[in-house]
């Protein structure tokens, strides 16, 4: 579902829908399209964590598009950040810390906007770091548009924290990734973990993909050159592992 917003500053803020195509919203590493959508996440820890997004036009023109970051409802102690750049900036864009992003409605600044034709994207990370001492929802909105006003599209993230909920990390843990070899894809299936972080490093050490990963996870793998890959597990409460795969077309 698509969305074009106008903000129209009152006491606080409305906002008038109307349908809008063309643009694409996607969580870096997945294939389902996310604007107009909210993703909920329920960190088991109060660490700062990250979430990549990479926006598409297919609008049939040029766009030089900044984001717009609200905080709708977050308690005042969480601090976030973002990094807004083109999809081949080899530095992942620019950057604005939290000092540089005041107030609860925020948008990129005029003088770093950047070309970005019909079929390129921009690559949006955000990062988030919790009160652990605070148990609550935070929701966030990132809206992308020309000009800062007139919304184009948007995505909700709503954090969800509870330290109580937290539990401890099972002695047995099993993991199991097959096929090993691999050709198209690798299907990662866990037991005594309830989420992780995953990352894929090649033999040279660069950093390949990142994933957030519950007890099953199917990864494509059919754009990994051949050669061998080590899948790094970081679990919350334990020290991290690593298992080997075998990339073979």
């Amino acid at each position: 579902m698509k969305h074009i917003y106008t903000l129209i500053f009152f006491v606080g803020f409305s906002l008038l829908s109307f349908s809008q195509n063309n643009i694409d919203i996607f969580v870096t590493g997945n294939t389902i399209e996310v604007s107009g959508d909210t993703l909920f996440y329920n960190p088991t820890t109060g660490d700062p964590f990250d979430v990549s997004l990479e926006i598409k036009n297919h609008t049939g023109q040029t766009h030089f598009w900044r984001v717009t970051r609200s905080r709708l409802n977050v308690p005042s102690s969480y601090v976030d950040y973002l990094c807004w750049g083109h999809a081949t900036d080899p530095f992942g864009g620019t950057c604005y810390g939290a000092s540089n992003m005041p107030g609860n409605i925020w948008t990129t600044p005029q003088g770093d906007a950047f070309s970005i034709a019909d079929g390129e994207y921009g690559k949006l990370k955000i990062n988030i770091d919790l009160d652990e001492t605070i148990n609550g929802q935070g929701h966030y909105r990132y809206y992308v548009s020309d000009n800062g006003i007139s919304f184009s599209d948007s995505v909700d993230i709503v954090v969800n924290f509870n330290s109580a909920a937290v539990k401890p990390v099972k002695e047995d843990i099993s993991v199991s990734i097959v096929p090993n070899p691999a050709t198209d894809y690798i299907q990662i299936s866990m037991t005594g973990i309830e989420n992780a972080f995953m990352k894929v490093v090649d033999v040279f050490g660069s950093t390949i993909m990142k994933e957030n990963i519950g007890s099953s996870k199917k990864i494509n793998v059919s754009d990994f050159n051949n050669g061998i890959y080590f899948l790094v597990f970081d679990v919350p409460g334990r020290k991290s592992f690593t298992r080997k795969v075998i990339i073979r077309h």
